[in-house]
């Protein structure tokens, strides 16, 4: 019998070579390292049984292989199937760029230029930088940190946010990393830019902090923004109703998810112009921002993602309520909107109290009483001018209102979350008690992950006339329109450095997300007006159930209660520390002089000067000095996001939930990724085996009720639950967080709700 020969075709069938075993033994090697014979055989087998296979083809084979091989026992395989991925990358980027393979990394300046000439990339670094410069920073590369990535985070990398050419990856990892880093750093000092840019690379190609995912994704390239996230309002008119909605369709198309907060549109039934019964209320709006979220896309990448957010005193809370459930009225429903809820302590108190409940229209409230019942909070727990203003609208008569329990609401709630996941939950009075900011405005609600809490204000249309031009004048007074600047620190990289390096570490990503402030031009201008005013970021982290992995701490204990409150206290003092250290060189937000940074009140709430600190008063008093004397660079520092791609870049667990499972496989379109706990081992795999579902909840709520107390914005915090959960254990759960002193709930992620993760909105 005539044995069959292979052959090899290469360069998209140019070259034809025998297949040969020695070579492709020494490609593995010098590519992925040492593999089982086994393994090796398979390979060799599977190509022998064509004629003809293309060098395409065995790149792909290799990666199928050692995925298949990846298991509990063996997660080790994952980082071999990365390195066979890696050489796919490399291989395609030297034959786009017309360079030898193993010469990849060492070309920069050409790539930088050649790419910006061809349009891949914007012209900003070869403006901002010399060639000198250009060239200095590629020797900044350390091609060896490309090995710091397993298959499921490298996978992602290169499929989302690496550039490509002609449908094929012309960019490698980090060159991504290194361009991230020259854009954040372009406008700082000349005297000490590279030295910035080096600091910036260097954290992010260690995988010890990540940036947000359009800062990742767009950083460098001719289109895009590099925010997350924005927070708009309605106003009561249809001005600013239509004014919100073409805002939220422009910021959309750059690239940024949306929260909004509709609580101030009268309800239905409600009068217009006098006329009594004429309002429809906010809901056929919703309609039409529904509408925006399926219509714009971003980029071509994904639809509009919006959270919409209503007062709990709505009268029209009803209909919101379900406006995501599958059966009832189809003209009510919104199914591409995520919706929230504000709450205030006075609800919870009548859920957990079984008290009625009553419902208003806020625009008859002002008619009526002379102020919106949303424009107020209580002060302290217990008592404030929300409680007051709210009593007197149940006990004046002239006022219609809608009697219901408490505790019914609260159940339409449970359903949606049970059914949909949503709404998210945001407890207001808790938001604004702790508002470093109240001088200048309130929070209404937060963003579409529920992590950012900041002041908001709906912009006003004033007036609208001809000029001289014979061109439309609209003259309106600017709202605050929050944008949401993240990135996020590592933990299971962060618990093993040093004291000095930790404080380096949040010093660059401090310096990288106030540069995003500068650098955000976005295209309505209210959120450029803002940003300036507060300087805002949202600086986060991800990794809490890696880094107990790595301390041997079991998720449902004390002990680990105690992690999470030490190590987030040092944060948030390294943070603030790292924005009083800029206030010095570049100065503080302009809205700073009476904020409760400026009178001691924020730090003082916190607990920090009287006992209540794991570093010691005197660090903390020390810090407030330097506060009262320097300022601080951002009105809002933290504000932890769900981090789900950027930490599976990173190899570590997502924000400060538990891990879905120790290890299981991400069926994709096209492939199989393999997902396990980073740093799995004998030694941390008694940490992991209490996954998401399985852990108990309550203690989840306890750490994150520990960890609140140090993040002046808010947490995107997860609850997970069996699908058949008795309801009243999920009131304990939200009560227990609502007592605790948390802001938000994101997800109530249910066994029988698939629900889709926040992209847009990741640090």
């Amino acid at each position: 019998m005539t044995e069959v020969k292979t052959y090899i075709t290469k360069d998209g069938g140019k070259r034809k070579l025998p297949f040969n075993e020695t070579r492709l033994r020494e490609a593995i090697k010098r590519d992925i390292g040492e593999l089982d014979e086994r393994i090796i055989e398979k390979v060799i087998r599977t190509i022998q049984q064509q004629p003809e296979r293309s060098s395409d083809y065995i790149r792909e084979l290799l990666q199928v292989e050692l995925v298949a091989e990846v298991d509990v026992d063996k997660p080790e395989y994952t980082f071999k199937a990365a390195r066979a991925l890696l050489a796919v990358l490399y291989k395609q980027a030297s034959r786009i760029r017309g360079i030898d393979v193993k010469d990849v990394y060492l070309d920069f300046l050409d790539y930088v230029t050649t790419a910006t000439d061809k349009g891949i990339m914007s012209d900003e670094i070869v403006t901002k930088y010399s060639p000198a410069e250009i060239e200095e920073a590629g020797t900044f590369i350390v091609k060896e940190r490309d090995h710091l990535f397993d298959y499921a985070g490298l996978h992602l990398l290169q499929e989302r946010y690496l550039n490509e050419y002609k449908g094929e990856k012309v960019e490698l990892p980090q060159e991504r990393f290194l361009i991230i880093a020259m854009t954040l750093m372009q406008d700082e000092d000349k005297e000490d830019r590279m030295k910035y840019v080096k600091n910036a690379y260097d954290v992010m190609s260690k995988l010890q902090m990540t940036v947000a995912t359009p800062t990742l994704a767009n950083s460098g390239k001719p289109h895009g923004q590099l925010a997350s996230c924005n927070i708009d309002m309605w106003d009561d008119s249809l001005d600013g109703i239509f004014t919100t909605n073409h805002s939220i369709a422009r910021q959309s198309k750059g690239g940024a998810g949306w929260g909004l907060y509709i609580g101030k549109v009268r309800a239905s039934g409600s009068s217009i112009k006098g006329l009594e019964g004429r309002a429809s209320g906010p809901m056929p709006f919703t309609k039409i921002t529904n509408a925006i979220a399926v219509a714009v896309d971003q980029l071509g990448t994904r639809n509009a993602s919006i959270a919409v957010y209503q007062d709990v005193w709505h009268k029209d809370i009803a209909p919101f309520l379900d406006m995501k459930l599958n059966n009832g009225d189809e003209r009510l429903r919104n199914h591409d909107l995520f919706h929230a809820v504000t709450l205030p302590d006075l609800f919870m108190e009548a859920v957990e109290e079984r008290k009625d409940w009553y419902l208003f229209d806020p625009y008859e409230v002002e008619q009526v009483m002379g102020y919106r019942l949303e424009d107020s909070y209580d002060e302290k727990r217990g008592k404030g001018t929300f409680r007051d203003r709210y009593k007197a609208c149940v006990e004046n008569e002239e006022l219609s209102k809608v009697k219901v329990k408490a505790i019914d609401i609260w159940k339409r709630i449970a359903r949606s979350q049970l059914e949909t996941g949503t709404p998210f939950m945001f407890y207001r009075d808790e938001v604004n008690r702790a508002n470093p900011n109240k001088h200048e405005g309130m929070i209404y609600s937060s963003n579409l992950c529920t992590e950012i809490a900041q002041n908001m204000s709906p912009t006003i249309i004033e007036e609208e006339y001809v000029n001289e031009d014979g061109m439309i004048v609209r003259v309106s007074k600017p709202g605050d329109l929050v944008t949401c600047n993240l990135s996020s620190l590592n933990l299971g990289k962060y618990v093993n450095l040093t004291q000095e390096e930790r404080e380096h570490l949040i010093d660059t990503q401090v310096r990288m997300l106030d540069n995003v402030v500068d650098l955000n031009e976005m295209e309505v201008h209210e959120a450029n007006v803002t940003a300036q005013r507060y300087r805002a970021i949202g600086a986060g982290k991800f990794g809490t159930h890696h880094a107990l992995a790595l301390k041997g701490i079991e998720w449902e204990t004390e002990e680990a209660t105690k992690f999470v409150d030490a190590i987030e206290e040092e944060i948030s003092y390294y943070t603030i520390k790292a924005s009083v250290k800029l206030a010095k060189e570049k100065g503080a937000y302009p809205l700073f002089k009476g904020s409760d940074w400026d009178n001691g009140k924020h730090l003082a709430d916190r607990g920090y000067f009287v006992g209540r600190s794991t570093l010691g008063a005197d660090k903390w008093q020390s810090l407030q000095a330097d506060i009262n004397k320097y300022g601080i660079r951002n009105g809002y520092l933290q504000s932890p996001a769900p981090n789900g791609s950027t930490a599976t870049i990173a190899g570590s667990t997502e924000a400060s939930d538990p891990i879905f499972d120790v290890m299981y496989f991400e069926e994709k379109k096209n492939h199989r990724l393999p997902r396990v706990a980073p740093n799995l081992d004998h030694n941390t795999y008694n940490v992991y085996r209490r996954t998401a579902y399985k852990v108990d909840q309550r203690m989840s709520v306890a750490h994150n009720i520990a960890r609140q107390r140090h993040i002046d914005q808010a947490i995107s915090f997860n609850i997970y639950v069996p699908n058949d959960i008795h309801v009243g254990k999920l009131l304990d759960l939200q009560l227990q967080a609502w007592r605790g002193g948390m802001k938000t709930i994101y997800y109530v992620r249910s066994t029988a709700t698939a629900i889709e993760g926040c992209e847009w909105c990741e640090g």
